[in-house]
């Protein structure tokens, strides 16, 4: 059994548009996601960070063929799932569910708790009979906390993070091995994100999950993932151990995020190097040549407005675990 779970290769989801929106004009593509490659390995927790619209939760959803990939390849525990058709992923999507964002929307307003985490349940025929069914919908609402006398009530009876709860127990109702964690806690007040965070590690401690954590928040990935995906403009820049990341930051795009986390401590605070970028992030319809980053990039030289580099390992680091996208760093392609 291979140690990697998720094996994601060169994938790219491109939406088509119209210049100026005019019938007859020139169609061009919006590169939302743009030759993304990247591995999770099995009980790991990979976060995905990067600036709003950088393409992280169209991955996400592209992973799962929620969205369609233009291009790519997206394998999991050896089955290629970008092959696959509609049955045989219906069958494998037991085992890949996704945490939505927003608890808000994510729940049916017009269905019962009890009817929303047991969906999955009867799609996917798990349970012989009704009372089957609802002894495991009150397994899964006490998994994440909830008392099973809720399974009547409806979304709008509960509070944010209750209904996030509820949500997790949905996308677990399956006994997935793999769960895409969109932002599951961005949408919550702050008292509440940790108490809905350490309930993930748990869970994935007790049940053997393996997370892909998207994110824009830095200090909730420190504290919650293994390795770190630093994504730009569609593109992965930079590549990491946790540690390693935070500590030793080498694309200046990962730097200048790094640099924006406050420090609970004011002397520090006062004491850091703020980097601060110029510009705005470019259109996905029309990105710069070479590097994505060029135009922002305060260290940007000759090279980086003309060729595109590669994500590799710096000869710096002496492993394998960190990889860089960036001209600035002599790298062996492994």
């Amino acid at each position: 059994m291979s140690d990697v779970l998720v094996d994601v290769q060169d994938l790219k989801v491109h939406f088509g548009s119209h210049r100026g929106g005019a019938i007859g004009r020139r169609a061009s593509a919006v590169k939302a996601v743009d030759g993304v490659s990247f591995r999770i390995h099995r009980g790991e927790t990979l976060g995905l960070v990067g600036e709003s619209g950088c393409g992280k939760t169209t991955t996400g959803l592209a992973l799962l063929r929620l969205l369609e990939p233009t291009a790519g390849r997206v394998t999991f525990d050896g089955v290629e799932m970008t092959a696959l058709g509609a049955r045989d992923l219906r069958a494998l999507r037991k085992r890949v569910t996704m945490i939505f964002q927003d608890p808000y929307a994510s729940l049916d307003p017009r269905m019962s708790i009890g009817r929303i985490i047991g969906e999955p349940l009867d799609i996917h025929t798990l349970t012989r009979n009704r009372k089957e069914r609802d002894n495991r919908v009150a397994e899964l609402l006490e998994m994440v906390g909830l008392s099973p006398d809720y399974r009547n009530r409806y979304p709008h009876e509960f509070s944010g993070g209750q209904r996030q709860r509820v949500g997790i127990a949905r996308a677990l109702a399956t006994e997935p091995d793999f769960i895409v964690c969109d932002e599951p806690i961005a949408a919550l007040d702050v008292s509440i994100q940790a108490g809905v965070m350490n309930l993930l590690e748990e869970l994935q401690r007790d049940l053997g999950l393996t997370y892909l954590f998207i994110a824009h928040d830095l200090s909730a990935v420190q504290h919650f993932s293994d390795r770190i995906a630093v994504m730009y403009l569609g593109r992965i820049v930079e590549v990491a151990d946790r540690v390693e990341l935070y500590e030793k930051p080498k694309h200046p795009y990962t730097q200048a995020l790094l640099s924006a986390v406050p420090v609970p401590d004011p002397v520090a605070e006062r004491a850091r190097n703020r980097i601060i970028l110029q510009g705005d992030v470019p259109s996905p319809i029309d990105p710069p040549s070479g590097c994505n980053f060029h135009p922002r990039c305060p260290r940007a030289f000759d090279p980086c407005n003309r060729v595109d580099p590669a994500l590799c390992t710096p000869e710096s680091t002496g492993g394998v675990n960190h990889r860089v996208a960036c001209h600035l760093y002599p790298s062996s392609f492994d």
